[in-house]
C-alpha cells in the first residue's frame, strides 16, 4: 500500500511494519502510546522514561548515526521535516522507507498521529487521542481569557516563538495572543529594548532549549515589571503527539490563577 507523508513523499508497505525507527521525540513517545516499541530511537527520546535505558539509541536528532541505522534493517524510519537534517533523511531514504511528519499546527499533530496509527495498524487508539487532545483544547479556550504573552526560547540574544510555529499554535489554542506573531522570523532575535516595547502582560520562559532559571526571572522583570513571568516545562508546548494530554491538564490547572 501507498502512504503519503506530510512532506509529499510516497513510500510503499506491502505489510504492516515491525521493525521502526523513530528519529523524533514526540513521535517516539507516540509509538509506545499505540503500543509499538521501536528498535531505535533518538538520545533524546527520553519518554517513556522507563523505556529510555534499555532502548538503542542511534544518535542525536541531527546527528543521526546513519550506518547504525542502516545495520539494524528497519522496514520503516519516522522523522520529522524541521527536527531532522534534510541530507541525513535523503541518505537514508536510498536504502529505507522514510516518512517525515511536517508539524505547524495541532491539526497538523493530529493528522501525524492518525497518518501513524494507519501505517502500524492501531486506528482506533490513534483516532481516540485525537479526540482526546481536541476535545481537552477546545474546553480549554472556551475557559480562558485573552492575554498577550512572549514565548522565549533563548537568551544571550532573547529569542521567541513566533508566526508558523507550532509553539504559537499551541498559544492560540490555550487562548494566548503572540506578542511577536507580526514578525517576519519565525524564532526572531529580540533585545530587552523591543521586549519592553511589546509589553506582553505575561511571559514564558522555556525549559528547552535553553534552560532558563529562576534568576532568569528575575532579570527580565527589571524589564517588565508588570508583566507575570513563569518558567514552563518546554516539552508541553514544543511536544506534539501525546504530550499535549499533559499539556491539556497543565493549562487547565494554570488557567484558575490567572
Amino acid at each position: 500500500m501507498d502512504y503519503i507523508d506530510q512532506t509529499g513523499h510516497k513510500i510503499t508497505l506491502t505489510v504492516t511494519p515491525t521493525r521502526i525507527i523513530s528519529l523524533v521525540p514526540s513521535q517516539t513517545e507516540l509509538l509506545y502510546y499505540l503500543d509499538i516499541l521501536p528498535i531505535g530511537q533518538t538520545i533524546f527520546c527520553v519518554h517513556p522514561s522507563d523505556k529510555y535505558a534499555k532502548s538503542t539509541k542511534i544518535g542525536g536528532t541531527k546527528k543521526l548515526q546513519l550506518d547504525k541505522i542502516k545495520r539494524l534493517n528497519p522496514d520503516l524510519i519516522i522523522g520529522n521535516k524541521e527536527e531532522n537534517q534534510k541530507e541525513q533523511i535523503e541518505e537514508l531514504r536510498k536504502t529505507c522507507n522514510v516518512w517525515l511528519s511536517d508539524i505547524h499546527t495541532i491539526s497538523d499533530s493530529n493528522n501525524m498521529i492518525s497518518s501513524i496509527g494507519d501505517l502500524v495498524n492501531r486506528q482506533d487508539t490513534a483516532q481516540k487521542l485525537i479526540n482526546q487532545i481536541s476535545i481537552g483544547f477546545k474546553n480549554v479556550l472556551q475557559s480562558n481569557t485573552t492575554i498577550s504573552v512572549l514565548y522565549l526560547i533563548w537568551r544571550k540574544p532573547y529569542m521567541a516563538a513566533g508566526r508558523d510555529t507550532f509553539i504559537q499554535d499551541v498559544l492560540h489554542h490555550c487562548g494566548y495572543l503572540n506578542s511577536i506573531e507580526q514578525e517576519d522570523s519565525r524564532y526572531p532575535e529580540l533585545t530587552n529594548e523591543q521586549i519592553a516595547t511589546l509589553n506582553p502582560m505575561e511571559v514564558l520562559l522555556s525549559s528547552e532549549p535553553y534552560p532558563f532559571k529562576d534568576e532568569h526571572m528575575q532579570e527580565l522583570q527589571k524589564t517588565l515589571p508588570e508583566a507575570k513571568i513563569s518558567l514552563v516545562d518546554g516539552e508541553l508546548f514544543s511536544w506534539y503527539g501525546p504530550r499535549l494530554l499533559k499539556t491539556i491538564r497543565y493549562l487547565n490547572a494554570k488557567k484558575s490563577s490567572l
